[in-house]
């Protein structure tokens, strides 16, 4: 069982920066894939960045060139660093991880951005 839990989001204005957290606990040995998703009101919960189990990292088109996500070796602790925040950002950003898709989610942080 792997536990997730995200932290860092908070009340940003447009054109601000957040960075973000996900400590893992329990069977990260096995997460392979790590990344961040993001599910705006009324919208369907869509992905921000990811780690693939290939080994490399997707970013969404929207995000590209202002969020870069990393992670520590020891696969404990996923950040996303979001620059040159914009109001459509807002939304409840989630951590997911497994071993070769999403297996594990976290209960999410909420990110809000003001114009």
């Amino acid at each position: 069982q792997v536990q997730l839990v995200e932290s860092g989001g908070g009340l940003v204005q447009a054109g601000g920066s957040l960075r973000l957290s996900c400590a893992a606990s329990g069977s990260v040995f096995s997460l392979n894939t790590m990344g961040w998703y993001r599910q705006a009101p009324g919208k369907q919960r869509e992905l921000v960045a990811l780690f693939t189990s290939g080994g490399s990292t997707n970013y969404a088109d929207s995000v590209k060139g202002r969020f870069t996500i990393s992670r520590d070796n020891a696969k404990t602790t996923l950040w996303l660093q979001m620059n040159s925040l914009k109001p459509e950002d807002t939304a409840v950003y989630y951590c997911g991880a497994g071993r070769y898709g999403i297996d594990y989610w976290g209960k999410g942080t909420l990110v809000t951005v003001s114009s």
